[in-house]
């Protein structure tokens, strides 16, 4: 039987759109759905959620708090008008269907839908994913550069391990299976991730390659553990910047840390830190608000 789902959505200017769906993202911890409305012109960003994760209240509250941090930015919210209603689950999978299309990163990597026919270049690996009530499809230019920089600096013929930190929908870690790296390890602070995570990674027959656990940031122990060739941290800010010296610590005198989830205008101060720590800028890109980057030790 389906089960109604309630849509928490907020209206806004286009030009603030990815920093309001990256706010969603981060809020519900699911990939959030985007309707741009040209004539206006307007953007819809919307979460569908089994259950509200707080009361109706209470959640106006505090995404009005988190859209003032947006204005703050300097980006033109326009309304920022919110509305919480239950819809019917079919009419949110089938918005689903026409905006999620396959995403081919470089010719090494494809992620696609089941319902994709779409078949891949000699030699590139598949990640099958659905958007489903999970947290990261790829479609996000800080999780594409994610995967670009996973393609990009795999070895061939050489074993390299990778960690995926605040692992959502578990693409990167299932991704990085697929292209090769060995051990792969994914942990996120939210259980009902967590298991999405898994649930994906055997539908990508990488479960047995793929080690995803519950694990909070902030407890990670700062002596002793597995250090990697390759760490992913895709998430807010105020995060990388606070838990610096826990992610660095996991990594190789040879490794790369790849850095998303950082809107334009706080990448300085994310910059400034991990330089602190001796790591130096080796790849960056900004796409429109977003500045995402790669760090490596001086050899």
């Amino acid at each position: 039987m389906n089960v109604p789902l309630w849509q928490i959505a907020l209206t806004t200017s286009v030009e603030a759109e990815e920093a309001v769906a990256a706010l969603f993202e981060n809020m519900f911890r699911r990939p959030p759905s985007v309707f741009l409305d040209a004539a206006t012109p307007t953007a819809t960003v919307s979460a569908y959620c089994p259950n509200l994760p707080l009361p109706n209240a209470e959640l106006r509250a505090r995404l009005r708090i988190a859209l003032s941090r947006v204005r703050n930015s300097g980006l033109n919210i326009a309304s920022g008008r919110i509305t919480i209603r239950r819809v019917a689950p079919e009419n949110w999978s089938e918005s689903w269907k026409k905006h999620f299309k396959p995403l081919e990163i470089s010719r090494a990597l494809l992620i696609k839908p089941t319902w994709s026919g779409r078949r891949p270049r000699a030699g590139q690996a598949v990640v099958v994913l659905d958007p489903g009530l999970s947290f990261g499809t790829g479609q996000h230019p800080t999780t594409a550069f994610c995967l670009e920089q996973l393609a990009a600096r795999r070895a061939s013929g050489q074993q390299r391990s990778f960690l995926d930190i605040g692992t959502g929908s578990g693409i990167l870690a299932i991704a990085a299976a697929k292209l090769g790296y060995e051990p792969v390890q994914a942990f996120d602070f939210d259980p009902a991730a967590v298991r999405v995570a898994r649930v994906n990674a055997i539908q990508n027959r990488v479960a047995k390659r793929v080690r995803i656990f519950r694990q909070d940031l902030i407890r990670l122990p700062l002596r002793g553990g597995a250090k990697f060739d390759v760490i992913c941290a895709n998430l807010t800010s105020d995060l990388l910047v606070e838990q610096a010296k826990r992610i660095v610590r996991r990594l190789r005198p040879t490794g790369t840390l790849i850095l998303a989830g950082i809107l334009k205008i706080q990448f300085v101060e994310v910059h400034r830190t991990y330089a602190a720590t001796g790591l130096k800028l080796i790849a960056t890109r900004q796409d429109k608000e977003w500045h995402s980057a790669a760090f490596a030790f001086p050899r």
